[in-house]
């Protein structure tokens, strides 16, 4: 299926079925968007994709099939993904990521575990800069460095995070900048900058990856092979499985946010990620770009039961905080 048939598609069903626009809650929310079902002799293939959760999210699936048509049946992506969080660490039980990405490092590189005093822990996932401004940022979540709207600016963020033991003596910079979370839909992004201030080291940080630093940023719009560093799960590896997702519920300790617009990871060998791996920078090793901003998981719908990964496409965030990656 071309991909202007897939949005078509994808337009059709959210404009025929109610349900898609009021899900909000999480026993029973689903997202339409493209998935990506590898690539044929004229480029990439697309189709329709349906994620969804609980008995009204269900109901979702014979329409979309019948809109699609006999033919194009085998292009209709449907996965029961589960509930879909926010992926800062939870305050107790089991920790999965290397010890390393969870201590005090200087200087500081992607990875590493780092959130606002009141949060338990998430990931650094890139440095920026402003326009306008002489220093440099990290970037990350607004529910990781900005708790989710609830900080004021200027407020510590620290590294590592409190979960993995973090203080006031570990504070690395201060909140800078943060695009609201709307509680009425139509989010795009989850996102947020902080300051550096006073680190450690000859520069005080290292904007290197397990590939070395990056080149730059693309748009997600075929089934490529992805990775990520976060501080719950560490490298890790998965494919683009899905893009231009719309209305993923996202449940956060202040309540159910929806976005739209966003990109689906898959992982590789089990979970592509965890609590905790917010804000994690998702990048293509082979051309070492950017892809994206991961901000959220399902408990179900990948390989091996595992469940799938989303992110904001990169551009719309460095444009939402008019910043530019540091390569």
């Amino acid at each position: 299926m071309h991909i202007d048939n897939a949005r078509e598609l994808k337009a059709r069903l959210r404009a025929r079925s109610v349900a898609v626009a009021s899900l909000a809650a999480p026993e029973g929310v689903a997202s339409v968007g493209i998935s990506l079902l590898g690539r044929g002799a004229d480029g990439p293939r697309y189709g329709l994709a349906v994620r969804y959760s609980g008995e009204r999210g269900e109901s979702l699936l014979g329409q979309a099939r019948e809109l699609a048509g006999t033919a194009a049946a085998a292009e209709v992506d449907v996965r029961d993904v589960g509930r879909v969080r926010a992926l800062t660490a939870p305050a107790e039980g089991r920790t999965w990521t290397p010890a390393q990405l969870q201590a005090r490092v200087r200087p500081l590189h992607p990875g590493l575990s780092i959130a606002h005093r009141d949060v338990t822990a998430g990931t650094l996932g890139a440095f920026v800069t402003v326009t306008g401004s002489d220093g440099v940022y990290v970037l990350s979540n607004n529910h990781v460095v900005a708790d989710s709207d609830r900080a004021a600016l200027d407020e510590p963020v620290l590294q590592p995070g409190p979960a993995d033991g973090g203080t006031a003596a570990d504070r690395v910079g201060r909140l800078a900048r943060a695009v609201p979370l709307d509680a009425g839909g139509g989010n795009a992004v989850d996102a947020a900058l902080a300051l550096l201030e006073d680190v450690e080291g000859p520069e005080g940080f290292e904007p290197v990856y397990p590939v070395g630093r990056l080149t730059g940023w693309a748009e997600a719009d075929d089934e490529v092979e992805v990775e990520k560093v976060g501080r719950t799960t560490g490298h890790t590896r998965g494919r683009i499985s899905a893009i231009e997702l719309d209305d993923v519920a996202v449940e956060y300790p202040v309540g159910v946010v929806s976005f739209d617009g966003q990109i689906e990871v898959t992982g590789a060998a089990g979970a592509f990620s965890a609590g905790g791996d917010s804000g994690s920078l998702v990048y293509r090793p082979d051309t070492r770009q950017a892809l994206g901003l991961l901000f959220a998981g399902s408990e179900r719908g990948g390989e091996n039961g595992a469940g799938l990964t989303f992110c904001n496409p990169i551009n719309l965030v460095l444009d939402a905080l008019g910043a530019t990656l540091v390569v």
